[in-house]
């Protein structure tokens, strides 16, 4: 698979609750290795979107291929092929990092010398080898996101999906996960990040604004505030939001 190819397609998506639209005729798509900026007010369905594309849940009409996959009807294959990484810190605070690293790790249908061998070098990376026995509730919350990012890639997942990663840490804390982020799609993973930060947004190679279920805005940070005529992102969002 070479380096332009689309990981993620996305075509003619919606997703219906009732009479209530979540996402309207969304069209996209996501490069192998890119990071790729999903963004948008609260409500405006950016989250609807990843649990379609991570095999949560299934789209009223259109389609989406994610990995080779078809999130309709291959939801198994889809979600053997992405890691994910929730808002709300997703590790289980009654277990220890390393107990973490191997529950994760069988949900992923690694074999325990992989576990194993993925728990040590992780642990290494991030500096935590002293910490590999300790409950995750004694953590403080910045570690706790660098560890849950590097559970959701430990079985080298083809998309990884971080919704909102770096909320409530430490803006140092945000500059490191960021640095984590570059180096996972250095090796070739998908990054789709959402995120309410707009400095952060433009980390990304390309960004997606949605307001009201729409895609209304799509191209790299630079491109669309030439569009906009506006020197930051955050102004570029705030055009969009008041539209």
């Amino acid at each position: 698979m070479n380096k332009e190819e689309n990981i993620i397609v996305v075509e003619n998506l919606v997703k219906k609750f009732g009479n209530f639209v979540a996402n309207d005729n969304l069209n996209f798509e996501v490069k192998k290795g890119e990071i790729f900026g999903f963004l948008g007010a609260n409500g405006a369905g950016k989250t609807t979107a990843i649990k379609i594309l991570s095999g949560l849940s299934k789209p009223t009409s259109g389609k989406a291929i994610v990995a080779g996959f078809d999130v309709s009807r291959e939801t198994d294959e889809v979600k053997k092929n992405i890691g994910y990484m929730s808002q709300r810190f997703s590790l289980y605070d009654d277990l220890t990092v390393k107990e973490n690293f191997r529950f994760y790790g069988g949900i992923y249908r690694l074999s325990n010398k992989e576990i194993r061998e993925k728990t040590e070098f992780m642990l290494n990376k991030l500096g935590m080898t002293d910490y590999r026995d300790m409950l995750l509730k004694k953590i403080p919350l910045g570690w706790k996101q660098k560890l849950a990012f590097s559970v959701a890639g430990m079985h080298d997942p083809a998309v990884v999906f971080l919704d909102e990663p770096t909320g409530g840490v430490d803006p140092i804390t945000r500059r490191q996960f960021w640095e984590m982020i570059y180096e996972k799609a250095d090796e070739g993973t998908t990054v789709f990040v959402t995120t309410h930060y707009m400095d952060e947004a433009e980390y990304c190679q390309r960004v997606s604004i949605m307001a009201e279920g729409r895609i209304e805005a799509l191209d790299t940070p630079a491109m669309l505030k030439k569009q906009f005529g506006v020197k930051t992102m955050d102004e570029v969002f705030v055009k969009i939001a008041r539209v």
